[in-house]
């Protein structure tokens, strides 16, 4: 038994002593084992020391956010009901907008529609001054019932007149020998007193004629200028000092030339511009007679 014991101290002393010998050889392995003791005990301190700061920082922040909950709440839902109230207003807008749009299209129709109506209304007033017109250079032939013209001659307010054409289409003669025809009916050649004559005469000669060719459809007219060159004068001693009546270009002040005597045609541009001055005697041509109604 003693022996046994014995042998296990010695046992025991030779294991402790093996242990020993391995950790002092460790530590003469491992010479700066202190120094990494040593930076792991400051790491734990400085990870305990952020985990306290981590943790009072995250109990104020909650903190915070607990008391700022509520303002937060209130600030979302003011929030919430001014998008609301922009979203009511932007849709008012926009129902406005499309009201706009809507009523622009119609006002544009409608100032569509006027401009068709005037137009319109401008062709008919058109249509009843040529009907005038028309009316006006017919009334002889109602009037002729009265005796107020002769048979063939056209009755505008006191006047009577006589174009050769509806006598005969193919008979022209020139100037002079075409006064002496309007005299030897009692009548002279037509004198263009205003603008409603010049109207009618130029609407008849239209109805007659047709074309616009001035050589073929002109008619003689009591105007000439033989006395002075380029002072134009009616049979009855007035000077013409209209200018509009006369075509482009006209009248011709030449001597070589002597385009004495005044003639009126029908023209595209209307009553104005359908007057020229040919030759007196060379030339042959219609012509109008004037006279006063009885």
């Amino acid at each position: 038994m003693e022996n046994s014991q014995k042998w296990t101290n010695d046992s025991k002393g030779r294991h402790f002593g093996f242990s020993y010998e391995i950790l002092r050889q460790g530590v003469s392995t491992f010479p700066n084992y202190r120094l990494v003791i040593l930076c792991l005990g400051l790491l734990n301190a400085v990870l305990l020391i952020t985990a306290v700061v981590i943790g009072v920082k995250c109990a104020k922040v909650k903190e915070v956010s607990y008391s700022a909950a509520p303002n937060l709440i209130d600030e979302l839902n003011y929030l919430r009901g001014n998008c609301s109230d922009a979203t009511e207003a932007a849709d008012k807008a926009k129902r406005a907008l499309e009201s706009a749009l809507k009523n622009h299209a119609q006002l544009k129709a409608q100032i569509k529609q006027q401009e068709a109506m005037n137009n319109n209304y401008q062709r008919k007033i058109e249509a009843l001054w040529t009907e005038k017109t028309n009316l006006q250079s017919n009334k002889s032939a109602l009037e002729e019932t009265c005796g107020r013209c002769l048979p063939g001659w056209s009755l505008l307010n006191s006047s009577c007149y006589l174009f050769s054409y509806k006598q005969s289409s193919t008979a022209k003669k020139n100037w002079p020998d075409s006064r002496a025809d309007c005299i030897s009916r009692g009548s002279d050649l037509v004198v263009i007193d205003d603008q409603e004559e010049q109207r009618l005469v130029s609407v008849s000669i239209e109805k007659m004629r047709g074309g616009q060719d001035r050589s073929e459809n002109g008619f003689w007219i009591g105007l000439r200028d033989t006395e002075t060159e380029g002072t134009w004068v009616w049979i009855n001693n007035i000077i013409e000092v209209e200018q509009r009546y006369w075509m482009e270009g006209e009248p011709k002040n030449s001597l070589h030339q002597a385009e004495d005597c005044g003639v009126t045609f029908y023209s595209s541009t209307g009553p104005w511009q359908t007057r020229y001055g040919d030759s007196c005697s060379q030339k042959q041509k219609y012509w109008i007679c004037e006279m006063i109604s009885s």
